[in-house]
């Protein structure tokens, strides 16, 4: 059935946004070349987004760069401000940014773990308050929260875990109820996951596995293009596989003997503690594991990186030691997911992955081909821990436009 004519303009005015999104400013010439709409009905659309306040002239274009065919028109940044936010169990870093996702402010506050519950949702949400100030933002359209644990897939609202603490799903409310804005919450091993696939390590694939690797373990499946919660937004909570080399199995309130035990950032200290080595974090909140793989594949790959200046022989054989129990562990949880998905791609990401660049995820690959008959290849994550507000952002703003790029009713 033909469109209506209504509905032919709020597909054309569609269109053109997404294009002036993509591509940056444009002509109307441009326009019609790419959308192959006619010259009057690009000339319409123009009209009507400029008069809705979402296009703009924001400058010329061409030889003589003067006369109506020569203006650019781009989206206005600044129709909405959004922000994202990371929530640690250590606390809570925010970007704010424009409707092109220009960022504006950043800030971020440890959050001490005998902090109270109220205090701790008062200093993030007022973060997030002093955040928007300073970039100008009068009010945020739209907030999105990447955050450890469970999202219920009905409700899309933070549930209750055991582990994590509580001012983590009051802060969503706070947030709510200070802000005049839409608050999406998304676990943040899911945002790293989208954010790897835009800008990062997973540009070209479609199906892949993120394994999160910071202080903690978790997994993020993307299949066919789409991000899998699963029935109760569990999908990716590897820290409780079971798994080999473990005293214990993990229970359905604590994931202590489970993947974690193996590869959480206590578990890699300990074992880099076998092998002698010794790190510093670079940045706070950096996890110590982080720090061990830094410094054992700068040992490796780069012995003038290295705080000694010559290292010895004996501390370059603990660093290799220690990368290949560390990838032997990661290859386990990594081989249950490649037999059960067959994603044929895994990205190691969160800061440990970032850290452990191709040295990490080649010995991770190697592993994995002697385990499993599937063809599989191993990616170090390109974004690190930093992911989580990439993805918390693009989350953000793909809710803002989606509401401000709506056909409105005429």
């Amino acid at each position: 059935m033909p469109a209506s004519p209504s509905t032919a303009r709020a597909i054309n005015d569609r269109v053109a946004l997404r294009l002036l999104q993509e591509e940056g400013p444009l002509t109307a010439g441009q326009l019609k070349q790419l959308t192959g709409l006619s010259r009057p009905t690009v000339a319409d659309l123009v009209e009507r987004l400029t008069a809705a306040g979402l296009i703009e002239v924001v400058g010329e274009s061409g030889e003589q760069r003067r006369g109506p065919n020569a203006r650019l028109y781009g989206i206005v940044a600044d129709r909405a401000h959004l922000a994202a936010l990371d929530v640690r169990t250590e606390g809570v870093s925010v970007v704010v940014s424009d409707l092109l996702g220009r960022e504006l402010a950043r800030a971020s506050v440890p959050i001490a773990d005998d902090t109270g519950t109220g205090p701790a949702v008062e200093q993030a949400v007022t973060l997030v308050e002093r955040a928007a100030k300073e970039a100008g933002a009068e009010r945020l359209h739209t907030v999105g929260v990447g955050a450890p644990g469970l999202i219920d897939p009905a409700t899309g609202e933070l549930r209750d875990s055991s582990g994590l603490p509580e001012w983590h799903r009051r802060l969503v409310a706070a947030l709510q109820e200070r802000l005049p804005a839409r608050v999406i919450v998304e676990n943040e091993t899911n945002l790293a996951a989208l954010a790897e696939q835009r800008d990062g390590a997973a540009r070209d694939r479609d199906t892949f596995v993120l394994l999160w690797l910071g202080h903690g373990t978790g997994a993020a499946v993307v299949l066919d293009g789409r991000l899998r919660r699963g029935a109760s937004g569990g999908t990716g909570e590897i820290g409780f596989l079971p798994v080999p080399g473990t005293s214990t199995l993990p229970s359905a309130t604590d994931c202590e003997g489970g993947f974690h035990s193996l590869a959480g950032s206590a578990a890699i200290a300990e074992l880099a503690a076998g092998h002698g080595l010794v790190a510093t974090a670079v940045s706070p909140g950096e996890p110590e594991a982080a720090a061990l793989v830094r410094q054992a594949v700068a040992t490796l790959s780069s012995p003038s990186a290295s705080p000694s200046p010559s290292p010895s022989p004996s501390a370059s054989s603990g660093a290799d030691r220690f990368l290949s129990a560390l990838a032997d562990r990661l290859a386990i949880g990594a081989a249950s997911v490649v037999a059960v998905l067959d994603p044929g791609c895994v990205v190691l990401g969160g800061e440990v992955g970032q850290v452990g660049g191709e040295v990490l995820a080649a010995r991770v690959g190697e592993r994995l081909a002697r385990m499993s008959p599937l063809p599989v290849e191993v990616r170090a994550s390109a974004l690190g821990g930093g992911a989580v507000l990439r993805g918390a952002l693009l989350t953000a703003r793909e809710s803002a436009q989606d509401d401000l790029f709506a056909p409105r009713s005429r």
